[in-house]
């Protein structure tokens, strides 16, 4: 327990800042998170295709099925977070997603088992009917080990914002929100100089075709960073590393203290969310999360998903050559300006208080995100810069990765603005799952698409084939945002906050 200080002595006690260690935890991960989510898509094209006979619309079958699941998921995952709690919820979250991420390794040899191959080279040298048999049951196999990655993957933002909701204040929750979220550009910043690698290694020492060892090891990590949460983390009125100060700067908001309170009046067994479930959708600003998430977790992913096989497709790269891989670093390593973008209403606001105005945290982050909605509209203009050099399209993408996730970072933090504490995971759940429903529409379009942009040789603004279905996508992703921004304003046009 934190020691019990008298709140003068506590002002002149030196303040500990293990809150910061918390959010480096959650930064981990989220790392994580994100590359067991990159394997498959920096392998498939060069390592699995050749071996099941996959087409884009396999693959992206594959990654909308992933989308729709997490989506579900995700409604479940809050309510389940706020239920279990953020410790145990959480492990159980990583735990399962961990799982399901080695469990790719196995797909290969269920697959030549159901069809009674004996190695993979009958995989690979397999035409016809039986190619087109080898594509559709090694799908099946990899769709039942992406639905459990899926299932646990869809507890990391849940817990992550609960857990941020818990120790920090109001003003520095989109800061911290940022870090542990720029996890997930930093996962797919390691990822192309692991998965690549690690895949060729174990094919030339004869580990299969070595797209296996690479989902076990990535995989594994999970469970690593399971052994820290269990030493580490403890609420903060709770846990001995955080002490009387910091604990008054976490409670500093006019209700944290009170629902600290509440919460530890709860008993294990009676952890119910103040808001009922079905009543959280009765309020204007649940929809505005809900549509929000939809119209732009979507453009993430396709991004996240396709860019290794654009690469691939449009400039015929492979993603393990030096070059392609350096694309997808510098890519990735732009989206990083993101941290900066959760600390912006912080700067508004602090601004303003300059100036003798009160500016509340739901108007400083809507004025935030409306800066970040204009910068996705520079994909526009990443197909036409692709004829002067293929690393203009990638620096585009990069810019709206950033721009995605300051905006990411942003609207969670509008969930703690104006729900509970108690409500907080529920509300990330349904936001969640309304941004797996997007990806999973713009992941499945986009495969069909593909497709049949290479076998009609579609045109579209001069481009042709596969060319012009990447500039149509690119289209759609560049205007999301301020759509999204515009439907928001009209459903919470200015702060209200939930009482429970």
């Amino acid at each position: 327990m934190a020691a019990a200080t008298s709140p003068l002595a506590a002002a002149n006690q030196k303040m500990t800042n293990f809150r910061w260690t918390i959010c480096a935890l959650l930064f981990l991960a989220t790392t994580v998170n994100y590359m067991d989510r990159q394997v498959l898509s920096l392998t498939w094209k060069e390592f699995i295709s050749p071996e099941f006979h996959w087409t884009d619309a396999n693959y992206g079958l594959i990654t909308a099925v992933f989308s729709i699941v997490y989506a579900v998921a995700n409604l479940l995952a809050g309510r389940f977070i706020d239920w279990m709690g953020t410790k145990k919820g959480y492990l159980w979250a990583i735990g399962v997603w961990s799982a399901g991420a080695c469990l790719h390794a196995a797909c290969g040899i269920a697959t030549e088992a159901t069809l009674g191959l004996h190695d993979a080279t009958g995989l690979v040298k397999a035409t016809g009917d039986l190619a087109i048999t080898i594509a559709t049951v090694s799908v099946y196999f990899f769709l039942a080990a992406r639905t459990i990655l899926a299932l646990g993957e869809a507890g990391n933002f849940p817990a992550a914002i609960k857990v941020t909701a818990e120790y920090f204040p109001k003003r520095d929750r989109a800061y911290a929100t940022s870090i542990f979220n720029a996890g997930s550009a930093v996962g797919a910043l390691i990822a192309p100089f692991s998965i690549g690698p690690l895949a060729k290694y174990f094919q030339s020492i004869g580990w299969g075709n070595g797209w296996e060892m690479a989902f076990i090891i990535i995989g594994a990590l999970g469970f690593v960073w399971m052994g820290f949460w269990i030493f580490l983390y403890k609420k903060p009125a709770e846990n001995p590393r955080v002490n009387a100060a910091e604990l008054a700067y976490i409670e500093q908001d006019d209700d944290a203290a009170d629902e600290t309170a509440r919460e530890k009046a709860e008993t294990e067994d009676s952890k119910t969310a103040t808001i009922p479930f079905l009543k959280c959708f009765k309020y204007p600003q649940t929809w505005a999360v809900f549509f929000g998430k939809f119209l732009t977790d979507g453009v993430w992913w396709f991004f996240l998903f396709w860019t290794p096989a654009y690469i691939t497709d449009v400039f015929k790269l492979s993603t393990s050559s030096g070059e392609g891989m350096m694309m997808i670093f510098v890519l990735y390593l732009i989206t990083m300006l993101s941290i900066y973008g959760g600390k912006l209403p912080t700067i508004f606001i602090d601004r303003a208080a300059s100036k003798g105005i009160t500016v509340d945290p739901y108007s400083a982050r809507m004025k935030a995100m409306l800066i970040f909605a204009v910068f996705p509209l520079l994909a526009l203009l990443a197909q036409p810069m692709s004829s002067v050099s293929p690393w203009l399209p990638i620096i585009i993408i990069g810019i709206a990765g950033a721009a995605h996730q300051s905006w990411s970072a942003n609207i969670y933090s509008v969930v703690g603005d104006m729900f509970p504490k108690s409500t907080i995971a529920t509300i990330i759940g349904i936001g969640g799952m309304a941004g797996g429903i997007g990806s999973f529409l713009i992941n499945l379009c986009s495969g069909v698409l593909f497709d049949y942009a290479a076998q009609t040789n579609m045109s579209f603004m001069s481009y042709e084939g596969k060319p012009a279905g990447y500039f149509i996508v690119f289209c759609i992703c560049g205007v999301a945002y301020l759509v999204g921004w515009c439907i928001m304003k009209l459903l919470v046009p200015r702060y209200k906050k939930i009482e429970a």
